[in-house]
């Protein structure tokens, strides 16, 4: 064994350091300081010191470790099992050497082993632990030893649930992973950055931040989804095999991703399950990173065993990383219509992974200042599936003192107003009431699908009558005529009348969507539709004590606040009056039917409908007590296609489900048969 060099042991102390500080901001901060792969790389040559030299792999080395300690924020929870890491693979060589070892150490030479490719989501590890089928603790990861006890924060998931199907293990330890979707994140990180909250860096981010919150209320605000990928603990007869496991947990009631799920004979199909996946992941709703591979049958996996940190039969078969160098040429400031003004970076075109990119986001001034980066500064920008690109690293090597640094705004980019930073707020805002910035993005947010759901109108059009002098504000779109439409290009008869079909229309949206829309601060969506079943109308609204509001599960005194000061504001009670005058009646809440005639009825919506729009369709089946999936899978009661309908469809058809049409649709929303 030969002795470590003095430069070997400096270079392994320095990476054991650097490795143990970005594992805390990772794990416990919920803020890395680098991408995934820049500290994978500095992983694999601590491996490659230890290798070369066994006697610096000590007990204490990050590669003998798991994630991170747990927070003292959180009761401790001792794992029954270790919840191990996974070893990474970055190439097809790299994948053949660790099937070829496996077969060589263990089984006979030539034979191939069957594998179970299952997708790498993004997300944070959990474990959920149900005695007697009932959930009874949830944890983190934490070091894989001990992890965070975060149960009330877990029962908020909708996608967990409380009580298995029957029959059921005795003790059943599942192990998954916490989640958000891509447009959930877009959604969340804008609702962050109108409110002065800190925007999250990545997905992951985002679920590991709202998992360890110590009010769970914040938790259940945030769009967090499961999928369980395997278990721990299980009393009962097992399974033979990791597929029957992952179907045997979907029957339990846990929510598992089989259709992101494929076996595999031998090596060769594994390389070609991973182009397959690696081809189609711009198309996924969510993020993930790569392929785990897994021998598929369970006795082999017991026999094959583990190491110090992670199993023999099993790895994570890694994405490249979709990064590229390029320069930064400016900062463009946006204004959003709560007057708050983010960075957005213009970099000199560069191609991520097959995509043009020539923006990035910047978040903030403290992302700003965390990263030092300035103007003309070379960077290292990331792609994250459809979120606009992040900076994630600057090249200082590379300066040349010419970089300019990027100072907070002094005044509105857009109107020259006056910008102020509140205290404990990560954005400036511009306070000009009469922006046109402000009054332009008001606009946009009133008419989106989520609030008043005015088709017909985006940005294009709103700037047109804008410009034209008919669009000032919100009431405004009440008072527009044919004449009016007329006068914006390429405007006809049959589209202007479709248009103020659509705007009458909205006139009796639910009271929800109307309180949405208005934009108020830290009002978004789901605390809109707390108000609204709470409160029956505005004026009832408006009147409420800031007590009547803080008693509502969920809502605090951050959104009292902000309601007290948008009731108390004479403009936008002028604002409210208008709207009234004009016709605006909100209709009451729907409030689900528990013994509606869907109740117990999971049905897909595929294709377009033509009375409903898709998300007025879903509202209407989980109103009527039933559940509207967006996948198709056997537990799925009917899928109702309309035109255009494409793979769900086919998919339906193959697992034998009942399709029916929209007419039919409705009329089971009358009788539920």
């Amino acid at each position: 064994m030969p002795e470590p060099t003095p430069a070997a042991r400096n270079r392994h102390a320095e990476l054991r350091e650097a490795l143990r500080r970005h594992n805390h901001n990772y794990y416990v901060l919920d803020a890395p300081e680098i991408s995934d792969a820049e500290y994978d790389e500095l992983f694999r040559e601590l491996l490659a010191l230890e290798t070369r030299y066994p006697q610096l792999a000590e007990t204490d080395s990050p590669s003998r470790q798991v994630g991170a300690p747990p927070s003292e924020k959180f009761a401790p929870v001792l794992h029954a099992l270790p919840m191990l890491s996974l070893r990474n693979v970055k190439s097809e060589e790299e994948f053949m050497e660790f099937d070829a070892s496996l077969r060589k150490t263990f089984l006979a030479q030539g034979s191939d082993i069957d594998y179970l490719c299952e997708m790498k989501l993004d997300g944070v590890a959990v474990e959920l632990t149900y005695e007697q089928g009932e959930l009874v603790l949830a944890s983190t990861r934490g070091d894989g030893q001990t992890g965070e006890d975060i149960t009330e924060n877990l029962r908020t998931l909708a996608s967990v649930p409380r009580r298995l199907n029957p029959p059921f293990p005795a003790l059943l330890d599942v192990r998954g992973e916490v989640y958000i979707e891509l447009a959930d994140f877009q959604h969340l990180n804008r609702e962050q950055e109108e409110a002065g909250e800190r925007s999250f860096a990545n997905p992951r981010n985002a679920a590991a931040g709202s998992l360890r919150q110590l009010n769970s209320a914040i938790t259940a605000r945030r769009p967090l989804r499961i999928f369980c990928y395997g278990f721990g603990r299980w009393e009962g007869p097992l399974p033979a095999t990791q597929g029957e496991a992952l179907a045997e947990l979907r029957r339990l009631g846990l929510r598992v991703n089989l259709e992101g799920t494929s076996r595999a004979r031998g090596a060769q199909e594994v390389v070609a399950r991973f182009r397959q996946l690696l081809a189609g992941r711009e198309e996924l709703p969510f993020e993930i990173d790569g392929m785990v591979v897994k021998v598929d049958e369970l006795e082999l996996q017991r026999e094959l065993g583990e190491l110090s940190r992670s199993p023999r039969w099993a790895v994570a078969y890694k994405f490249p990383p979709r990064q590229a160098e390029t320069v930064l040429e400016k900062v463009v400031l946006q204004v959003g219509r709560t007057g708050a003004i983010t960075p957005v970076a213009q970099l000199r075109p560069v191609n991520v992974s097959g995509v043009n990119v020539s923006r990035a986001s910047l978040h903030n001034w403290d992302e700003i200042a965390r990263l030092d980066i300035r103007v003309g500064d070379h960077v290292l920008v990331e792609r994250a599936g459809d979120v606009i690109p992040d900076v994630v690293k600057v090249l200082t090597e590379k300066r040349t003192g010419a970089e300019i640094p990027i100072p907070l705004p002094e005044s509105c980019p857009e109107c020259d107003g006056p910008v102020t930073r509140k205290p404990g707020e990560v954005v400036p805002r511009c306070v000009n009431p009469h922006c046109p910035a402000q009054a332009l993005e008001r606009l946009k947010h009133f008419v989106s699908r989520d609030a008043m759901d005015i088709d017909g109108l985006g940005e294009k059009q709103l700037l047109q009558l804008i410009d034209l002098g008919k669009l000032q504000t919100v009431a405004d779109l009440y008072r527009l005529t044919r004449d009016d439409l007329f006068r914006m290009e390429r405007m006809g008869e049959v589209l202007a009348d479709k248009l103020l079909q659509a705007i009458a229309a909205s006139k009796t949206r639910p009271l929800s969507r109307l309180l949405f829309g208005l934009g108020i601060r830290h009002v978004g969506s789901h605390t809109a539709r707390l108000l609204a079943k709470r409160f029956s109308g505005l004026d009832t609204l408006a009147a409420a004590e800031p007590g009547q509001l803080t008693e509502i599960h969920e809502i605090g005194d951050k959104v009292a606040e902000s309601l007290r000061d948008y009731f108390a504001n004479p403009a936008n009670l002028l604002l409210l009056r208008e709207l009234e005058e004009l016709g605006l009646r909100p209709t009451d809440e729907a409030v689900v039917q528990s013994d509606g005639p869907l109740r117990g009825k999971t049905l897909v919506i595929t294709g377009n409908l033509a009375s409903l729009s898709r998300k007025e369709a879903e509202a209407l089946v989980e109103r009527l007590g039933g559940r509207a999936s967006g996948s198709v899978s056997k537990k799925t009661d009917f899928v109702i296609a309309g035109p255009g309908a494409g793979g769900k469809l086919e998919k339906a058809r193959q697992l034998g489900l009942r399709i029916i049409d929209e007419e039919e649709f409705l009329r089971m929303t009358e009788t539920g048969e």
